[in-house]
């Protein structure tokens, strides 16, 4: 629980500095920009339900992996063409020095957003602790990283979707930060 609170505070946060900072943005750079705040947005609607702050509400759920789905795969890698860096961006050179990575994290936001559009329907995880249990914590499978842009180990949107809400809502969210951590440039 602590690591996914953790993961959507930090998205959120990171959406309202943004938001100060893209004032003077212009052309992809600006519709990059508005895609992220759109997904922080989405992110910080939700946060509240998967944290039991809120009353579950499927629908919501629903509307925010259809915003995560709009801009990942191929929507968000074609927002970031080659000599787009640069301030105001605040993309690292990283993403065009590794963009099989980056391209792959693109892909799996969109497949696993598909799996939180399906697993809307089940509800939140019974134990409270926001679904996945071990599978967060340290695994190789999220914790160690090697899903994180490895599309050979990516799970299914399906077997997302199988899962309870919440645990799909980690792993989309995980997903994020694993980009940003590595293509995002901190705010000073």
């Amino acid at each position: 629980m602590k690591k996914t609170t953790l993961t959507a505070a930090i998205l959120i946060a990171g959406t309202t500095v943004t938001a100060l900072a893209h004032g003077s943005a212009t052309g992809i750079v600006k519709e990059r920009m508005e895609a992220m705040m759109a997904m922080g947005k989405a992110v910080k609607t939700v946060t509240p339900m998967m944290r039991g702050e809120t009353a579950y509400d499927a629908e919501a759920l629903r509307a925010a992996a259809l915003t995560f789905q709009a801009h990942a795969g191929k929507a968000l890698t074609e927002q970031f063409p080659e000599g787009s860096g640069g301030a105001p961006s605040e993309a690292k050179d990283e993403i065009w020095q590794d963009w099989a990575r980056f391209t792959d994290l693109a892909d799996q936001l969109e497949t696993y957003a598909r799996g939180l559009e399906l697993a809307a329907a089940n509800g939140l995880g019974s134990d409270g602790s926001m679904g996945a249990g071990a599978m967060m914590g340290g695994s190789s499978m999220m914790g160690g990283g090697s899903m994180m842009g490895d599309s050979a180990d990516m799970m299914s949107a399906e077997a997302i979707g199988a899962m309870p809400a919440d645990a799909a809502f980690n792993m989309t969210t995980q997903v994020c930060s694993a980009c940003h951590a590595r293509f995002r440039a901190e705010d000073d």
